[in-house]
Parts: C-alpha cells; structure tokens; sequence
C-alpha cells in the first residue's frame, strides 16, 4: 500500500458493506442449501461469489491483495 492511501472511516465503511453484502449473499446460499432448493441454490450461489469478487477487488484495489 502506497502512503497515499489512506485508511479512513470510508474505507472501513465500504468495506463493512461489502461484508454485510456477502453475508447476506451467504445466508440466502444457506436457507437455499437447507431446503433443498436447488434452483434458488444455484442463483444463491452465484451471487455469493459475485459478493466476494467485489470484495476482493476492492482490497486489491486498496493493495491489499497482490493480483
């Protein structure tokens, strides 16, 4: 990380959304899973990892994560 990047309160804010976005993305995997709902799995799937890829793009933005 350079020392112009800073980590800020916006920072920490926009990644606890991104937290709070993929959790819930993984709850609906869960109740999905549970059910049996094999349909809804796959969509609950899908959006779970589009959850983590935001959040890993977004640490690789801030050059956390090499890549």
């Amino acid at each position: 990380m350079s020392d112009a990047q800073t980590i800020d309160d916006h920072f920490f804010r926009q990644y606890r959304e991104l937290l709070d976005a993929e959790d819930a993305a993984f709850d609906e995997l869960e109740h999905a899973y549970e059910e049996g709902d094999r349909e809804h799995w796959q969509g609950d799937l899908d959006s779970w990892h589009a959850a983590v890829a935001r959040r890993v793009t977004f640490l690789k933005g801030h050059g956390f994560l090499a890549g």
